[in-house]
């Protein structure tokens, strides 16, 4: 005899809960007229800050400069291997062209130091102490200035994983919620280049691909428990000089300051 109270009360709730969302909609409105939240402030994760560079693969050669024709792991096409034959730094410096391998496939390779800020609400600015470039990556509906390509290129990022909606309006459960999810970023519109010091080239035609998240370490030793590290996935297309995309990973240890900061000029040589 108590089933039947029972089913008709789940019935009423099934359909009294439909109808108080839509008048606590209708009264207010209060959901739909939260204004969007800036790229800014709905970061998926907090990217700010100084970073250094921690090479964990590929040491030989990024670390020293590879010899002409050393190409290994790079899958270039008979092209690109053309391309790369013809290396000759002196000729490069002479032309002012020593720069040539801190474009934005290449830059965040380059051993060194990275000072992260936001430029304004929709833009993030990457400076690097090698070779002083400047990469912007635009969110939202962002339009590239005309004009030729250039070394850094134009940057379009989306957080893969954004924050929540009402985190800056109010909402203290959202403004608290950790954040999490990477940052998407993708670079065309590019000057050619080198993917490394030793003249291996990508095409004004590539495109770069990017993934970066940080995460924070975890270890039963004091000094390195809840460190942060920066990791960004590459993927690089050409299809002019590359037979696949080459795809690499890179890593780097925020820093408290930046007391190392050190900015240092190109190099055609190391």
């Amino acid at each position: 005899m108590r089933t039947v109270p029972l089913l008709i009360t789940a019935g009423i709730l099934c359909i009294a809960i439909p109808v108080r969302s839509h008048a606590q909609g209708g009264r207010g409105g209060d959901a739909a007229a939260a204004p969007a939240l800036s790229p800014k402030d709905a970061a998926a994760t907090d990217l700010t800050g100084y970073w250094v560079s921690v090479v964990t693969e590929d040491w030989r050669f990024r670390m020293v400069t590879p010899k002409k024709g050393d190409y290994a792991s790079v899958p270039l096409n008979d092209a690109g291997r053309k391309m790369a034959d013809t290396w000759d730094p002196d000729k490069d410096t002479a032309a002012g062209e020593q720069c040539r391998s801190y474009g934005a496939p290449a830059v965040m390779r380059v051993p060194g130091r990275v000072h992260i800020t936001w430029a304004n609400d929709n833009t993030l600015r990457i400076d690097t102490d090698a070779g002083t470039q400047t990469r912007l990556l635009h969110f939202g509906r962002w339009k590239a200035a005309t004009g030729p390509p250039t070394l850094q290129g134009d940057s379009v990022a989306m957080w893969e994983t954004p924050r929540a909606q009402g985190g800056g309006n109010g909402n203290a459960a959202a403004a608290a919620a950790p954040k999490s999810g990477d940052l998407k970023v993708v670079t065309n519109h590019l000057r050619a280049g080198y993917l490394r010091k030793n003249g291996v080239p990508y095409s004004a035609n590539a495109l770069l691909t990017e993934y970066w998240d940080v995460m924070t370490e975890r270890h039963l030793s004091p000094e390195h428990n809840g460190e942060q590290w920066l990791v960004i996935t590459t993927l690089v297309t050409d299809p002019q000089y590359l037979q696949i995309p080459w795809i690499t990973s890179l890593h780097f240890r925020k820093e408290a300051s930046g007391a190392k900061w050190d900015p240092t000029p190109c190099s055609s040589r190391w």
